[in-house]
């Protein structure tokens, strides 16, 4: 059909749907990769099927979770080294999950960026795959948004949501009590919280991102932008096996702020810092801003990334686990009567 114009198109309005399609196909194959039981429609449609009975549940309770990445991003944009932060974005909703007790099952994003490069968005969506992938998390969904006008040239947004299950009354934190072993998994970096910190300490050193790292091989941005750990399978071994009574996700507001989250009213933690040593990252931000102690454990993670509460009796059989299946274990501690966190030790 054609009234003989040939007038302004919504390409020229600065939206180009043909590489909104093309990006569509590009990922396809990494959306396939972390196809999972119950899954039963995904990318293409209106919206995305997923059957719970097809995933093994009975009597299924949903949890929901959505993040971001963060200032982060402004690291990975400037480097254009943007392979990792969708490991990152799946990482902060799936890990939350799993400290309810519950398995993640899909994930949907949403990409916005003012004009769609497509090579750039495919490499963060297959990061996005590769960090569902790991979590045994179905890819089912989502949403690119070029908004001209919105974000500077090369800028973009990331946000992630996940829903996953458990069965009813399996659900986390549940049973914690004075007593309980405190068993930490160390960190990867600093993950994907206190980046506008982070930024402010380089820039205050006088560093670039491309300049050599003082801590490691590499540039500095490239190693400030290791991805975020992921600690899905790893954590649902350790509760299916017996013995765990809450989960951490160690973020924004560091041990500080978190673990007292699943501690029930009127009780705290004590916690031996000299259990483990301050990953070398942690050292040149401290080091860098002259910052205290106090101040690094409420805003970082400080090289541990999760915290589980686990029953006295069962702590040696779940750290060996947890151990066997990668991660490195540190006994941090106890949980207390009386609220609040009490350290011991020292870190700087």
């Amino acid at each position: 059909m054609s009234d003989g114009k040939n007038g302004i198109t919504y390409a020229d309005a600065g939206v180009d749907i043909d590489a909104g399609n093309a990006l569509v196909e590009r990922i396809k194959p990494a959306a396939r990769r972390t196809t999972r039981s119950g899954v039963m429609a995904g990318l293409g449609g209106f919206g995305a099927l997923f059957d719970l009975k097809g995933a093994g549940y009975s009597d299924p309770i949903l949890v929901a979770a959505t993040d971001g990445v963060g200032t982060k991003l402004r690291i990975a944009i400037d480097t254009g080294n943007v392979d990792g932060v969708g490991i990152d974005l799946v990482a902060m909703c799936v890990n939350d999950l799993v400290c309810q007790g519950a398995e993640p099952l899909f994930f949907l994003d949403y990409f916005a960026t003012g004009k769609l490069e497509t090579e750039t968005a495919a490499r963060i969506i297959e990061g996005i795959a590769e960090g569902c992938y790991q979590s045994g998390c179905a890819l089912i969904g989502g949403e690119t948004a070029e908004m001209p006008g919105m974000y500077e040239a090369g800028d973009f947004d990331l946000a992630g949501f996940a829903v996953g299950a458990m069965e009813r009354g399996a659900d986390l934190p549940d049973g914690v009590a004075a007593g309980d072993v405190l068993l930490g998994l160390a960190s990867d970096g600093v993950h994907s919280n206190g980046y506008s910190l982070v930024r402010k300490l380089v820039a205050l050193s006088g560093l670039g991102w491309d300049d050599d790292c003082p801590w490691a091989d590499g540039s500095l941005g490239a190693a400030l932008l290791a991805p975020t750990r992921l600690y899905v399978k790893q954590a649902l071994a350790a509760v299916r096996d017996g013995g765990v009574h809450a989960l951490a996700h160690i973020t924004g507001g560091g041990l500080t702020e978190n673990l007292p989250r699943v501690l029930p009213e009127g009780l705290g933690a004590d916690v031996d810092l000299d259990v483990w040593e301050l990953p070398d990252v942690f050292k040149w931000l401290a080091e860098t801003g002259g910052m205290a102690e106090a101040e690094m454990l409420k805003t970082f993670n400080c090289g541990v990334g999760m915290i589980l509460s686990v029953s006295a009796d069962r702590a040696d059989a779940l750290q060996d686990l947890l151990r066997a299946a990668g991660e490195t274990v540190y006994r941090l501690g106890h949980v207390t009567e009386g609220a609040g966190m009490r350290y011991s030790g020292r870190l700087l």
